[in-house]
């Protein structure tokens, strides 16, 4: 039982260490990116896309970081765009459903590749899945106020 305990409590230091490891860094990339107008830049360039779904072009950068790192590492860069840039609840609704569909679509196709899946149909069908998806929730979302 000891021995069960102490596995235990080892692995979760080690996943929140693992955790730390990567959303730390994160973060700071982040604050650098925000710092030197490079995040502004990134909202202005992903604008079109979150504009399709009537979302804040700053709902932009927290978008792309979930599809590429997905929601648990993203989740803290989500959560701080969140509040620093007054995402609307609707905003934040809309970032979620279409995360659902597609969140670290790189990471789960590449592994789902090493199984021999067809990587670009894989992908293709996220994204699509994951667009009309959040499309069609924008139209009976209504807008809100900020958080």
């Amino acid at each position: 039982m000891l021995n069960i305990l102490t596995e235990a409590i080892l692995g979760s230091i080690n996943s929140v260490k693992q955790i730390a490891l990567i959303v730390i860094p994160l973060m700071v990339v982040m604050e650098i990116l925000k710092s030197t107008g490079i995040f502004d830049k990134i909202a202005e360039a992903f604008s079109p896309l979150v504009n399709i779904y009537g979302m804040k072009k700053e709902a932009g950068f927290p978008l792309i970081i979930g599809i590429i790192i997905g929601l648990s590492y993203g989740a803290g860069i989500i959560f701080r765009s969140a509040k620093e840039d007054h995402l609307t609840k609707r905003d934040l609704y809309l970032l979620t459903y279409f995360l659902v569909a597609a969140h670290a679509v790189f990471e789960d196709t590449a592994i789902f590749m090493a199984f021999g899946v067809n990587g670009l149909l894989l992908f293709t069908t996220r994204l699509i899945v994951a667009a009309l998806f959040t499309f069609l929730a924008s139209k009976f979302i209504k807008p809100d106020i900020e958080l």
